[in-house]
């Protein structure tokens, strides 16, 4: 914890890097990725700040949408495309995922409801041929492609896409070497960036 403070006791000490932020945010990309320490998504696309609004959930699980039962997922996504006008979208997964790993072996999460819960919202199982691959890959793939199945039906996306004012991507992150592949859909399949 102790560098940690030591960064943020330097880190403002140059203001005028940080001048302009206090403007407003104008970033292209949501870009929604997992809770894990993991993944940085600065680091991955060496953005700036103020060019990513970030969401992170547990799992980068997009839950359905629900107008009755707003959550701060669907905020945020909602914030992101109607008041920022985003462009784009990055579902970004990445490997070793103990969420997505936790829904394909069906581990009992009782000790932590919260969790169990939360990962419900996954949807359908994803696919996974090997679960003894400690990456899931495949696993965590098929899931990302169900997330973006998912914010699709989101109004305010499915607008915007047919309008051709928005993208939607999605990612696999390699924490153990660092790679990035995107789902690519000519070929179905997730290849380097």
């Amino acid at each position: 914890m102790q560098t940690l403070i030591d960064h943020a006791r330097t880190y403002g000490q140059r203001p005028e890097e940080f001048a302009d932020l206090a403007k407003g945010q104008s970033p292209e990309v949501l870009f929604i990725t997992c809770a894990d320490s993991r993944v940085v998504p600065a680091l991955i696309t060496g953005a700036r700040p103020g060019q990513l609004f970030e969401l992170r959930t547990a799992g980068n699980i997009v839950p359905p949408y629900a107008f009755e039962h707003p959550t701060s997922e669907a905020a945020t996504i909602e914030y992101a495309v109607e008041v920022l006008g985003v462009k784009d979208i990055v579902v970004c997964g990445h490997s070793h995922c103990g969420a997505v790993g936790a829904v394909v072996r069906g581990d009992g999460l009782n000790a932590v409801p919260a969790v169990r819960d939360w990962l419900a919202h996954a949807a359908d199982e994803p696919k996974c041929s090997d679960l003894a691959d400690p990456t899931v890959a495949e696993a965590v793939q098929n899931h990302v492609l169900t997330q973006l199945l998912r914010l699709r039906s989101y109004p305010r996306i499915e607008k915007r896409l047919q309008a051709d004012q928005l993208r939607l991507h999605g990612w696999y992150y390699e924490v153990h070497t660092g790679a990035v592949l995107e789902h690519r859909a000519e070929t179905d399949r997730f290849e380097a960036l």
